[in-house]
C-alpha cells in the first residue's frame, strides 16, 4: 500500500505484538521465570522484587534483538557497519565505563537461548493495543494493555553465565538487549494533545494529527537482573526513541517503523529536559542499570 520509501508498514498481519507465551516448562515460557507477568499503566516500566545491589553486577554484552515485536522484517539492519551495530557497540563501552558491572566471557559467545524480557502493547484481534478487560467493569475509561514479562533462558545458557557470573565473582548478572515494540499513545487536556511515556521520567510529545488508535513503533532497552540459577529476579523496560503514524495512515492499519536513520540520530540525539543534555540512550542505559540493580545514584530523571 505505501512504498518503504515513505517509511510506512503494514501489520495487518501481526496479530500481536508480544505473544502470549503459555505457562509451561519450556524454554522461553514466563512460568517460573523469577518475575511474573505484570501490566504497567504508566512509566517507570518495572517488576519484580526491589533489590539493592552494593557490589558489582555481571554483564552479558548488550545485543540487538530482532523481531522482538514479531514483524521482524520491519526492524533496521543490526549487521556490522549499521547504525544499530554502531549503537550496541556505543553502549557496551559506556556500561563498562561506569564502573559497576563487569562483562562475562572475555568476548566468548554465550551458547543456548538467553532470557527473553518483553515489553509493550498486546494485540491479539488486531493493529490496536488491546483494551484492559477489567476497565468497563470499574467504570472507568478504557485503557490499553502493555505487558512486561520474562521469558526463562535455556538450561545451556543458564549453566554458560553460571560460570562466568562465579569466576568474575559477582552474585547477578545484567542482561539488555537493543529490540523494537510497540507503545499505545496517551492524550490529554481539552486540546488533546498526544503523547507517549517512554521510561523514567521521559515523556515526548507527539504531533495532534498522529493516530491515536495506532501505536507507535518504538525503539528500547529491555533489561533483567538474573540469578545464577537462570531465575530473573527483577526486570524492566526504558524507551528512547517513538515514531508516530499520521491519522490517515493510521485509519487503514499503517504503522511508521524505525529505520537506520533514526538510529543514525538517536547516537547523538540529547535531553534538552536534563541538566547537561545527556545523550538519550546514556540516559536510558543508566536508568534501566539504576532500576534494575537498586544503584540509585547511576539514575538520571
Amino acid at each position: 500500500m505505501f512504498a518503504r520509501r515513505n517509511q510506512i508498514v503494514v501489520r495487518i498481519h501481526g496479530f500481536a505484538s508480544l505473544a502470549l507465551v503459555a505457562a509451561c516448562s519450556t524454554t522461553g515460557a514466563t512460568f517460573r521465570s523469577g518475575v511474573g507477568d505484570a501490566y504497567p499503566e504508566r512509566a517507570p516500566y518495572y517488576a519484580g522484587k526491589t533489590v539493592s545491589v552494593s557490589g558489582r553486577v555481571g554483564f552479558v554484552p548488550i545485543t540487538f534483538q530482532r523481531d522482538a515485536n514479531g514483524v521482524a522484517q520491519s526492524d533496521p539492519s543490526s549487521t556490522s557497519g549499521s547504525a544499530v551495530a554502531a549503537l550496541v557497540a556505543d553502549m557496551n563501552a559506556y556500561l563498562d565505563s561506569l564502573g559497576v558491572a563487569t562483562r562475562l566471557g572475555a568476548g566468548a559467545t554465550p551458547g543456548g537461548t538467553p532470557p527473553d524480557v518483553q515489553f509493550g502493547c498486546i494485540r491479539t484481534t488486531g493493529i490496536d493495543c488491546d483494551e484492559r478487560s477489567d476497565d468497563q467493569a470499574l467504570g472507568r475509561e478504557p485503557n490499553r494493555n502493555m505487558r512486561l514479562a520474562v521469558g526463562r533462558p535455556s538450561s545451556e545458557w543458564t549453566t554458560w553465565t553460571a560460570g562466568e557470573m562465579s569466576r568474575a565473582g559477582v552474585p547477578n548478572a545484567l542482561v539488555i538487549t537493543l529490540e523494537t515494540s510497540d507503545y499505545f499513545i496517551r492524550q490529554r487536556g481539552l486540546r488533546g494533545s498526544k503523547e507517549v511515556e517512554l521510561g523514567t521520567g521521559y515523556t515526548v510529545s507527539l504531533p495532534w494529527l498522529t493516530g491515536l488508535d495506532t501505536p507507535v513503533s518504538v525503539l528500547q532497552l529491555t533489561g533483567a537482573l538474573m540469578n545464577a540459577d537462570g531465575t530473573a529476579a527483577r526486570i524492566g523496560a526504558e524507551g528512547m526513541l517513538a515514531r508516530q503514524t499520521g491519522l490517515m495512515a493510521g485509519a487503514i492499519g499503517a504503522q511508521r517503523i524505525i529505520t537506520e536513520k533514526d538510529v543514525a540520530e538517536l547516537r547523538t540525539a540529547r535531553r534538552s529536559d536534563l541538566p547537561g543534555q545527556p545523550l538519550v540512550w546514556q540516559v536510558a542505559l543508566r536508568n534501566l542499570v539504576a532500576g534494575l540493580t537498586g544503584r540509585t545514584e547511576l539514575a538520571m530523571r
